[in-house]
């Protein structure tokens, strides 16, 4: 049997409970907010679907958001070719939900070491959320955001109130009013839509944000046949929920297949889609799922020719969601995504046979105050070493922040 220390021993028991490692005494994790935190912590979870987990090792968690005083949510990072890491997400805000919401964009030459200051991609006259990126294989950068008036209602509310002597600060509400009535009615939902900018030149500069037909979170992926395919939903237009694809480097899109929808499900519960491509070349697909049957767990679909037809959506007895899917060097699937109940964080799982089974969950951070976090994505960087980075509401400020660990399987 491995031999494992004190806290080793608790962090896999509390694994088999469904729980994450030891949580942080106050004095560490106050010192997490201001740099980086060593959490060496080696566990063997068990095993799940005849998949088997190996251990893993947390090195470094650290808060990486330069702007403490606005709201950050959404990322997704990539790694180009050429090393550097390149982050989006929704940034500029004042809470989950608002009508300030931009796409910024950091990068790192060190592998997440040091992160620049963000720059504003877009800043639309809504509120613009998720935000994916993606290096093709052409060297062109594509990042894809959506617009959203989901603001709308709780400023009517706070008008309401206002008018019966109660609600927000009135200086809140005069800039909340100010912002939304940049546009009128007409505009504001001509400004809805689904969309994405491509650079051509490392993301110096930006094309005018175009029309993609679908969103989901993390983007588009490549495959390895040249295609670009995105798996998303259509929000404001049709609804339909399926995937995308381009031939010409993310120029211009087509559909390609609408998912099925497995029996007694509303497909407009199906949410925030992400695929992959494994090496036998077929394609593993994720959903966040809204119905009452597997309700807040991840579904699965796949595809054997290359995304024309797809199989009904099922459970993998993961709860949790949104999922991002990569593809490790050595062949293996990765799995990424937000865990909003105890313990609060975020959790992978690794699969061995292209998405058949998946392990037992690798609590790579479970420390949160609550569920307004999540939405994480993974690099492999040069070294092997996984760089997993998500967004998270901490118990000191009203503004979320980004967050990184570097890990690595051993």
């Amino acid at each position: 049997m491995l031999s494992m220390t004190r806290p080793q021993r608790c962090a896999v028991s509390s694994l088999r409970r469904g729980f994450g490692t030891s949580r942080l005494n106050r004095r560490r994790w106050l010192l997490s907010l201001v740099g980086t935190m060593a959490v060496p912590t080696v566990v063997r979870a068990a095993r799940i679907f005849g998949s088997e987990t190996p251990r893993f090792e947390v090195t470094e968690i650290k808060t990486i958001s330069r702007l403490p005083h606005r709201y950050h949510g959404w990322p997704t990072v990539t790694r180009r070719r050429n090393g550097q890491l390149v982050l989006v997400y929704s940034g500029g805000r004042e809470a989950h939900v608002c009508p300030f919401g931009r796409v910024e964009m950091m990068t790192s030459n060190d592998d997440g070491g040091w992160w620049t200051y963000p720059r504003v991609l877009w800043d639309s006259a809504i509120d613009d959320r998720d935000s994916g990126v993606l290096e093709t294989a052409q060297g062109t950068l594509l990042v894809s955001t959506f617009t959203s008036l989901a603001y709308v209602s709780l400023l009517t509310r706070a008008r309401e109130a206002a008018g019966q002597g109660s609600g927000w600060p009135a200086e809140k509400l005069d800039r909340w009013r100010a912002a939304h009535e940049r546009l009128s009615e007409d505009e504001r939902q001509r400004q809805l839509g689904v969309w994405m900018m491509r650079s051509e030149d490392g993301g110096i500069s930006w094309s005018a944000p175009y029309d993609c037909l679908v969103n989901s979170p993390h983007g588009p992926i490549q495959l390895r046949d040249g295609r670009l395919l995105y798996a998303g939903k259509d929000l404001w237009r049709t609804k339909r929920v399926g995937v995308c694809v381009s031939q010409d480097d993310g120029r211009t899109w087509e559909w390609l297949a609408e998912l099925p929808v497995r029996q007694g499900d509303d497909p407009n519960q199906y949410h925030e889609l992400h695929a992959v491509e494994t090496t036998e070349g077929r394609l593993v697909l994720q959903l966040r799922n809204h119905n009452p049957q597997n309700a807040g767990e991840t579904l699965q679909c796949e595809s054997e020719d290359g995304g024309k037809t797809w199989s009904t959506p099922h459970p993998i007895g993961v709860w949790g969601l949104p999922s991002h899917l990569i593809r490790l060097r050595d062949g293996r699937l990765l799995m990424s995504y937000g865990h909003r109940r105890e313990p609060f964080g975020c959790q992978a799982r690794l699969s061995s046979d292209g998405g058949r089974t998946w392990s037992e969950p690798l609590v790579i951070y479970g420390d949160g105050a609550g569920g307004d976090l999540g939405y994480p994505s993974t690099v492999e960087l040069a070294n092997g070493t996984l760089l997993t980075i998500w967004y998270e509401l901490l118990r000191e400020s009203p503004y979320a922040v980004l967050r990184q660990a570097r890990w690595r399987l051993v």
